[in-house]
């Protein structure tokens, strides 16, 4: 005898809808919530790229202040592929840079008669690195300039030494690697989770997106399901060239497994003081840092300074800098 099973599938499934050098569109089902929004918010903050951080000016006769000329070309995107290869400055064991934490780059231009526009073309990766492609300008223009950094008269000049650094977007925009980040989920509202304002009606104010052919429509009379959860997304992710489309979600994901390997290590593991994550959440969290915030003398470990009716730091009624404490006569005279 012969017996048809539906096997529904387990685990997460990817079906890629479009896919261009700098964009992606992609359905992400069998996952909740929690997770795409996760993936969502590592891609737009968390993964790792190479953007210009210190920018030395020998020369500028330019119309822009050297702020604002610094400031463009951060915002320059620069090619990351392979940026695993870079250690961060900060983890590095040189004293102020090396080839191991960053990337040289020069640039150099004097205008000799009308008007000179200078591009992220002319930005030139000096000395070594650590592969052949990490550094370079991205230029995805027809014209292969890149993005334009300054005009230049007659005369005018600017010269001057910029050293990229591998960094991430939640420390500066200049190291985000997308544009932007589609994410919806529920395109038909089956859920509820968004309440419409409309006028009229609001099927015709507010009409669905391109994603709702993706899935059916709740009918009218269909009881309501309070325990439902989305378990389907779309996502929408757009490069600015520093990394490929496919790249960004892979180092996404990576590092999305390293935040949590690191939970998952601090929690489970067993310290000399015989609590969870010991003496290593201690250094984490700066308990052993010699420059750490230490106490006043006086105030008691085991209770707070406001607590129990202690005195402050200060003292009841005592002086400080800036007049009497509330605990007695304040500098206002109150």
């Amino acid at each position: 005898m012969d017996y048809e099973m539906d096997l529904e599938p387990t685990g997460p499934q990817v079906t890629v809808r479009e896919a261009e050098p700098l964009r992606v569109d992609f359905r992400l089902s069998s996952v909740d919530l929690a997770f795409a929004n996760s993936l969502r918010r590592t891609i737009l903050a968390e993964v790792p790229t190479l953007a210009l951080d210190l920018i030395e000016i020998e020369s500028n006769t330019s119309v822009l202040p050297d702020e604002m000329l610094a400031h463009r070309l951060g915002m320059i995107p620069l090619n990351s592929n392979n940026c695993d290869d870079l250690d961060y400055t900060r983890d590095c064991d040189c004293e102020d840079h090396c080839v191991r934490c960053s990337v040289t780059l020069s640039l150099h231009a004097r205008c000799g008669s009308g008007i000179m526009s200078v591009y992220a073309r002319d930005l030139v990766v000096v000395g070594e690195r650590v592969n052949e492609t990490i550094g370079n300008p991205v230029v995805n223009d027809p014209e292969q300039k890149g993005p334009l950094i300054c005009k230049l008269r007659k005369g005018q000049e600017i010269k001057m030494t910029c050293l990229a650094k591998k960094g991430t977007a939640k420390e500066h925009a200049k190291w985000a690697p997308t544009a932007a980040v589609g994410f919806e989920y529920d395109p038909n509202n089956n859920l509820r989770h968004v309440d419409y304002w409309y006028e009229q009606d609001a099927a015709k104010e507010w009409p669905v997106s391109e994603n709702a052919a993706w899935e059916p429509a709740n009918g009218p009379d269909q009881p309501f399901d309070y325990d439902a959860e989305p378990h389907t997304f779309y996502v929408d992710v757009e490069s600015i060239g520093m990394l490929e489309p496919d790249m960004i979600i892979q180092q996404g994901l990576i590092e999305l497994q390293r935040k949590l390997a690191t939970t998952v290590s601090v929690l489970s593991g067993e310290g000399e003081d015989g609590h969870a994550g010991g003496m290593e959440d201690a250094d984490m969290m700066g308990a052993n840092d010699p420059d750490a915030y230490e106490p006043p003398e006086g105030i008691d470990g085991n209770m707070t300074s406001y607590g129990n009716g202690a005195a402050s730091a200060w003292g009841a009624s005592a002086q400080t800098p800036y007049g009497a404490t509330p605990y007695g006569q304040s500098s206002y005279g109150f």
